[in-house]
């Protein structure tokens, strides 16, 4: 989903763009249904950070900038979750594979992401299913390295 999709799926929210980086050293910022994004990102990294931010909305509750604290760390793993199925999601990997891409490279380009934030994803999607998933009628393998199977039952 696109930067400009994700902010009209999620109108209900605010956001801004601002020189957060710069300020804060942030990307992107969540508060009580206000979202701050950092304006020197690229569209697709702004769809990234903007994703993450609307995945704390969905998953996160009080201050959770302190990484040091269990509680935080998962609240931060969660929002990131989501954040990865807003984006990505195994619905996602399988409309990649159907649309002819074979790569990592080709993938994030299909889903107007940046290629670090898919592998995060695959990543973390690989620590929640394990090697393997089965979805519908495919079989998406995480490792040894990314490879969608359809399956012919």
């Amino acid at each position: 989903m696109t930067y400009e999709d994700l902010k009209t799926k999620y109108d209900y929210l605010y956001v801004k763009e601002m020189n957060l980086y710069e300020v804060e050293g942030l990307k992107g910022l969540y508060v009580d249904g206000c979202i701050a994004i950092d304006k020197n990102l690229t569209s697709i990294e702004k769809g990234c950070v903007l994703s993450e931010e609307i995945g704390h909305h969905l998953t996160s509750a009080g201050d959770i900038l302190d990484q040091t604290n269990t509680a935080n760390r998962k609240q931060e793993y969660r929002a990131r979750l989501a954040a990865y199925d807003i984006q990505v999601g195994l619905e996602g990997i399988i409309r990649s594979y159907e649309a002819g891409c074979r790569d990592v490279y080709t993938m994030a380009e299909y889903l107007e992401v940046t290629e670090d934030y898919l592998e995060e994803a695959l990543a973390a999607y690989e620590r929640k299913y394990g090697v393997y998933v089965a979805c519908r009628n495919y079989i998406i393998y995480f490792s040894p390295c990314l490879g969608v199977l359809k399956r012919f039952d």
